[in-house]
């Protein structure tokens, strides 16, 4: 089970933590580099302000202990082995959320600078 948990640790750090603060590839000919400095400013502002990001972590945490714990009762588990899997499935879940809220936010930064007339690429 400490391997299951030291697995689940390394999947919450490679989650990645870009989100708001994401810099699209974006097609820079013909554009003012000053101007498009500001508006992605501007833009990394609005998904920082996208309500949920920390509640669809908290979510997906929760959902995971739900699931961890009753995988451990299933298996016929003792109450530590429960626990923890209920803590991996835990940490699984809020890392799963955490990603999608990263990307929630990271669609925010891209469709901001679309709809102002960049040609995002990625």
């Amino acid at each position: 089970m400490n391997k299951l948990l030291a697995l689940c640790s390394l999947v919450v750090v490679s989650v990645g933590c870009a989100g708001a603060d994401v810099r699209p590839l974006v097609d820079m000919k013909g554009v003012n580099e000053a101007a498009y400095e500001k508006d992605l400013q501007e833009c990394q502002a609005y998904a920082k302000d996208q309500s949920g990001m920390g509640s669809t972590a908290a979510k997906g945490a929760g959902a995971g202990a739900v699931v961890g714990g009753l995988l451990g009762l299933v298996t016929g588990g003792n109450t530590t082995g429960i626990v923890q899997a209920a803590g991996a499935g835990a940490v699984v879940g809020g890392a799963g959320g955490a990603f999608t809220g990263n990307q929630a936010q990271e669609g925010v930064v891209k469709r901001c600078l679309s709809g102002r007339g960049y040609k995002v690429l990625n």
